[in-house]
């Protein structure tokens, strides 16, 4: 007859019977060295675990333990690109942020002085944005207040003239914008559409206000 015995079989997840009494054996008969605490602690916590496994069903899955929750580390700022150094905000038709409402109702009615008058009529693009850069720069050098700028309408009105659309722009290059504080449509009797009201800033001790 063979006399081999067949591997005890585990219980799946943890010891079995038999090796569990061998375990609690060895631990009652096994003195720790000097200095470790070996046996109790080590035993229990595996016993524990054991029992653990043998007290749940086949079909049991263990639960899954609760991770830790990390500690929320501060949301780096957004690298938002800073505006470049000393360029002002572009204007637009009736932008009036560095103006006070009463002046601005005064400029947008045609209620300021108009103390110079630039006509662009019969100039080509070119010749037109020279004019008005030299008028801008001397105009705000004079200390002129308001001043008004004629670019007509265009042959074709229901998209503007040439000129129309490109002052704007020009005035909100560098070497005017610094020197205007608002720019708004002029009143039918100053040309409507066609032309601008341009309010420059005043020097005062040597800087623009």
């Amino acid at each position: 007859m063979n006399d081999r015995r067949k591997p005890k079989a585990k219980r799946p997840g943890g010891l079995s019977a038999e090796d569990r009494d061998l375990w609690r054996h060895v631990n009652r008969e096994t003195v720790p060295l000097k200095g470790r605490d070996f046996g109790a602690g080590a035993f229990a916590e595996m016993m524990r675990g054991d029992e653990e496994a043998l007290s749940r069903k086949p079909s049991e899955k263990p639960k899954p333990r609760k991770p830790h929750p990390s500690p929320q580390l501060p949301l780096r700022a957004q690298n938002t690109p800073a505006p470049p150094h000393g360029r002002a905000e572009l204007l637009a038709h009736g932008s009036t942020a560095g103006l006070d409402r009463r002046n601005a109702e005064r400029l947008k009615r045609g209620k300021m002085a108009i103390e110079a008058t630039l006509d662009l009529h019969g100039m080509t693009q070119a010749q037109a944005h020279g004019a008005l850069n030299r008028f801008i720069q001397r105009s705000e050098a004079a200390g002129l207040r308001c001043v008004l700028v004629i670019t007509g309408k265009g042959i074709a009105k229901e998209s503007g003239g040439v000129l129309r659309n490109q002052v704007p722009n020009w005035l909100n290059e560098p070497g005017n914008r610094e020197r205007i504080i608002a720019f708004n449509y002029a009143q039918q009797s100053h040309g409507g559409t066609g032309a601008l009201y341009v309010l420059l800033k005043r020097r005062r001790d040597g800087k623009r206000k």
